[in-house]
């Protein structure tokens, strides 16, 4: 998410007037953050199913990886991956920067405040503006090199903590390429079929951000929330989260499921464009986090997109005359500013017409 894409946030602006907390200073929950209880919320399927669905856990070594991953895709929007190929180390060096960032006084991360038109910084999610109570979290977007918000949070470390974003934003755009060639592999695409690929197919010129999230432990986690219900308005996105559960995906007929974490794994989901080029083949998952009692729950997402020229539409070799394309083709700038001013609904305002022959897009929920 290259610094022009941030012309997408300048035209919806997102002023969120309020003291910023000290999470862990407070004995019991505000107001200002106390919504509903669970199971009464926006998509009512329960707090979570007890079923034995699971969501899929790949090795990426596995001979059948490909077929594998095309199952997710389809069934589910979301998998984790093991044997990824990220260093343990780069893991470790990640989440003790965000441990390091947010441990930081109150005063200190807001010299790194995120402007109400930016996309750089910290503060609390941008779709807080969709929902009248606040959640019970905080986070910081990096795009680009973080280095003079560094400066701010950390004046004499600030250096360390930017190349360990610089290796972690290395090693993190090389999965994300291979995670997107299984992804389209699955569906019969070929390196010859996404031109902006590049020559080579490595898709250097795409675009990528970071979002860390801190959920502190909260006196009352049954009425509070970590991050509201929504999709990913990326290509993919890659999550790496702590050993605190607290990711729940939305199992169409099933109910919310918590996606445990797997030493080691990272979860790789489905984002809205990657559901435009399928042609609703892949359903971009709505996804949120919730929050515990006792365990501080740290998590990094990698946003990755395509690069910011490149219109997204579904891909030629998936239609035909019973399969029309039905979503129009957006740029991923286009698409955030439709997000920004639409939220959930983004998908719906940009398709073209309903499936044909009885056929259902897998996002009509959103």
């Amino acid at each position: 998410m290259p610094s022009r894409l941030s012309d997408a946030f300048r035209a919806h602006p997102v002023h969120l007037y309020h003291k910023h907390l000290d999470f862990n200073s407070l004995q019991e929950l505000p107001d200002s953050h106390a919504w509903a209880p669970l199971d009464d919320r926006e998509y009512p399927t329960g707090v979570e199913s007890f079923c034995s669905e699971t969501v899929p856990v790949i090795d990426l070594t596995d001979s059948n990886a490909l077929a594998l991953i095309g199952h997710a895709c389809k069934t589910w929007g979301v998998f984790q991956v093991t044997n990824h190929g990220i260093p343990s180390k780069i893991l470790v060096d990640i989440e003790n920067t965000g441990r390091s960032l947010f441990s930081l006084p109150v005063q200190q991360k807001l010299k790194a405040a995120r402007s109400p038109d930016g996309v750089s910084g910290y503060g609390l999610a941008r779709i807080s503006s969709f929902f009248p109570k606040l959640m019970w979290s905080e986070g910081f977007t990096i795009v680009g090199s973080p280095l003079e918000q560094f400066r701010q949070l950390w004046p004499q470390d600030y250096g360390k903590f930017s190349d360990i974003v610089g290796e972690y934003d290395k090693e993190m755009k090389k999965l994300a390429g291979k995670l997107m060639w299984l992804m389209l592999g699955s569906l019969g695409i070929s390196k010859e079929d996404i031109k902006w690929a590049g020559p080579k197919g490595e898709f250097k010129e795409a675009s990528a951000a970071f979002q860390l999230n801190s959920y502190p432990a909260c006196p009352d986690p049954e009425r509070a929330m970590g991050l509201a219900a929504h999709t990913d308005s990326t290509l993919l996105t890659i999550l790496y989260q702590n050993n605190t559960s607290g990711l729940q995906v939305l199992r169409e007929g099933t109910g919310w499921i918590t996606v445990p974490p797997v030493p080691g794994a990272l979860v790789v989901n489905v984002g809205d464009l990657l559901h435009m080029l399928s042609n609703g083949l892949y359903p971009s998952v709505m996804h949120r986090a919730v929050v515990n009692r006792t365990h501080h729950r740290l998590s990094i997402a990698y946003l990755y997109g395509p690069p910011a020229n490149v219109q997204i539409a579904p891909l030629s070799n998936l239609l035909g005359p019973s399969h029309p394309p039905l979503y129009r083709p957006v740029t991923w700038n286009e698409y955030l500013g439709t997000k920004a001013k639409h939220f959930n609904k983004a998908l719906s305002s940009v398709r073209l017409r309903a499936p044909l022959n009885g056929l259902v897009d897998v996002n009509d929920h959103s």
